[in-house]
């Protein structure tokens, strides 16, 4: 009776223990988002492995929550995944680097805010890039590379994908796995002090 008891007991302190190194572990992985944003850097070397459709939908949900003007949201985001899309990207940029899935991140110029206090002044890139970036981070937490690219011909790419006339790209981001040799840009941690660009008045 009391073997079986103490064999009881043993039994409840070792779950109780694994449960309380489970929830240690779990803590241990939670960054704060100071060590998420320090963590991201640009990926320009991916691994060939497909990315899981459920991360793919993860880091769109986190895009669609992104404040946008008067909550208009323009943005349009095309996920190019097949061999046919990514091909034809590449004729057109070489800064997809060959990475499983790029978005092409764009706005609808009917639907963006524009300011009525200032003529020309308009929404749409703003919006756009505060998407991208719950994007970019989401990516990262989940383990995922990006890389934000502005160096592809606007108009051609936008003609190619035949994308409506009032819909403008802001940018594309491969998304993907870092290859093992992925690694940060050199000037990746140069950064300015805060009084070179921060002014108080």
């Amino acid at each position: 009776m009391k073997k079986g008891i103490i064999v009881t007991i043993l039994f409840v302190i070792t779950v109780v223990l694994a449960a309380a190194c489970v929830n240690l572990s779990k803590k241990e992985e939670q960054m704060t988002f100071m060590e998420l944003a320090q963590k991201r850097y640009s990926v320009r070397k991916y691994a060939q492995i497909p990315v899981e459709k459920e991360k793919i939908e993860e880091i769109l949900k986190a895009g669609n929550i992104a404040p946008t003007a008067k909550n208009i949201q323009p943005q349009r985001i095309y996920v190019l995944q097949s061999k046919e899309a990514l091909e034809k990207l590449a004729k057109l940029t070489p800064m997809g680097f060959d990475a499983p899935v790029v978005l092409m991140i764009a706005y609808n110029q009917d639907e963006e805010w524009k300011n009525p206090l200032q003529e020309g002044i308009h929404s749409g890139v703003e919006d756009v890039s505060i998407v991208a970036t719950h994007i970019m981070l989401r990516a990262a937490e989940l383990g995922l590379g990006s890389c934000w690219v502005n160096y592809f011909p606007n108009d051609e790419t936008e003609k190619a994908f035949n994308l409506p006339n009032n819909e403008k790209i802001v940018l594309l981001m491969p998304i993907g796995y870092p290859a093992e040799d992925s690694k940060p840009n050199p000037n990746h941690t140069k950064k300015k002090e805060l009084n070179e660009t921060v002014k108080y008045l």
